[in-house]
């Protein structure tokens, strides 16, 4: 293992002098969070909000419960058992069903991570002129180089502060002018439409704020942090520490998801006020709506919102290759973590680096990397709903979790959501055939 350090001896910090209680408490759930409003999601979120303007900002509202109760329990899953998700898929469910899930969040997180580095190279094209495939290349070279040589304890470190990078999406709404009576009708009052578009969109909103590949990371980078901190153990073998554990998965997830939703709606309140006021209403990528921006509302909401992208795309990256790389990891038994050398990990890195730089070979191919994110899509709203059933099926199976199964409100909005994305890939499935 590589070594860590840390002050952290179980799940509730010890604070030093000059370090914050709440930081602390805020680690794979912040970035999970964070890591959703990546390119893809910016462009999803800017269409959104260019289409249908401020009709659809109640879809945040909406699913922000759903994206905490399922988000927490893939936490508690890693916490509580010492494994990801697909290392207890692989101990206890059919392996057919294994070997289809890795296989689907491997090629549906290759195509993200290709998307996600076109747009951060367009956007770098955007900012300071140039070819915009080199900066293709560096950004997924950047991305994988870090995640090999960098200590793991830093590494999260690094990628807390880019989750600072999200702020360039409430500096740019501050800059345009906003009817927030208007925002506010559209978050608390649900507007619908039978237009295919509406639904489209609706089912691309939930897609993007629902993703497999986040639950494999949270519930990956919980079992990183039982390896990281000697004290810590799976709550199976060390129920006392259950409590504190659970309470800052919680505080955890409960910050990070509203981070992520809160960004989305300014991303959707900013292009509705400004591309959507305008009649432009046909957004495909982020980079479209950052130039789209520029004559509406001015260089400098521009400059934000592009920024934005890059440092969205630095945080996004790693953790869709990351999570990858742990799903794969787990089924085939490979050593895996983050924490470890290269070496005592060589196959969970090199699949790290290969989904990359597979990514970054997209960019340099003949596919239309929109109509791949498309079909990525697809495919993540169609695995989102075995994968959410298996995971609440196996909450609350003794033999998994122990004495901390989940009951009472968690999981009944846990199977909301398992619902929700059941409804939105079969509305995925209906507008694609229709």
């Amino acid at each position: 293992m590589r070594p860590v350090t840390t002050t952290a001896a179980k799940d509730s910090p010890s604070v030093g002098p000059s370090k914050p209680r709440w930081l602390g408490l805020l680690g794979p759930g912040l970035v999970t969070g964070a890591s959703d409003d990546d390119p893809s999601g910016i462009a999803t979120y800017s269409q959104a909000g260019a289409q249908l303007g401020f009709d659809v900002g109640w879809t945040m509202l909406f699913s922000y419960p759903l994206m905490v109760a399922i988000q927490e329990i893939s936490g508690r899953i890693g916490r509580t058992t010492g494994r990801g998700i697909a290392g207890n898929l692989r101990e206890y469910y059919p392996n057919r069903l294994l070997q289809l899930v890795v296989l689907l969040i491997f090629i549906a997180n290759t195509i993200n991570i290709g998307a996600d580095l076109g747009a951060m190279g367009d956007a770098a094209g955007l900012l300071i002129g140039g070819p915009h495939l080199a900066y293709v290349a560096f950004f997924g070279t950047f991305c994988a180089g870090l995640q090999v040589v960098m200590q793991y304890t830093r590494y999260v470190s690094m990628l807390k502060w880019l989750t600072l990078a999200l702020f360039a999406y409430f500096g740019t709404l501050m800059v345009v002018r906003v009817p927030w009576g208007t925002v506010a009708w559209g978050i608390l009052l649900p507007t619908f439409s039978s237009d295919g578009a509406f639904w489209t969109t609706v089912v691309a909103i939930l897609g993007t704020t629902i993703s497999p590949y986040m639950f494999f990371w949270q519930a990956s980078q919980e079992v990183e942090d039982i390896n990281a901190v000697p004290e810590r153990e799976p709550l199976v073998l060390r129920p006392r520490q259950g409590p504190d554990a659970l309470a800052r998965i919680h505080i955890d997830t409960l910050a990070g998801m509203a981070l992520s939703n809160l960004v989305g709606l300014a991303i959707m309140v900013t292009t509705a006020a400004t591309l959507h006021a305008a009649g432009v209403t046909t957004i495909e990528t982020s980079s479209q709506a950052a130039e789209a921006l520029k004559p509406i509302a001015g260089s400098f909401a521009f400059t934000l919102f592009t920024l934005g992208i890059v440092g969205t795309g630095l945080l996004s990256v790693p953790v869709l290759a990351g999570s990858a790389a742990y799903a794969l990891g787990e089924a085939r038994r490979w050593p895996i973590g983050l924490a470890r050398l290269p070496l005592e990990a060589r196959a969970f890195y090199a699949t790290l680096v290969f989904a990359t730089l597979l990514g970054v070979a997209i960019n340099f191919s003949p596919v239309n990397p929109i109509r791949a994110l498309y079909w990525s899509a697809v495919i993540n709203g169609l695995v989102a709903v075995p994968v959410m059933i298996v995971m609440m099926l196996m909450t609350a199976n003794r033999r998994i979790m122990g004495k901390f199964k989940v009951v009472g409100r968690l999981r009944t909005i846990g199977w909301t959501a398992t619902a929700a994305m059941a409804a939105a890939a079969v509305g995925m499935c209906v507008t694609t055939i229709g």
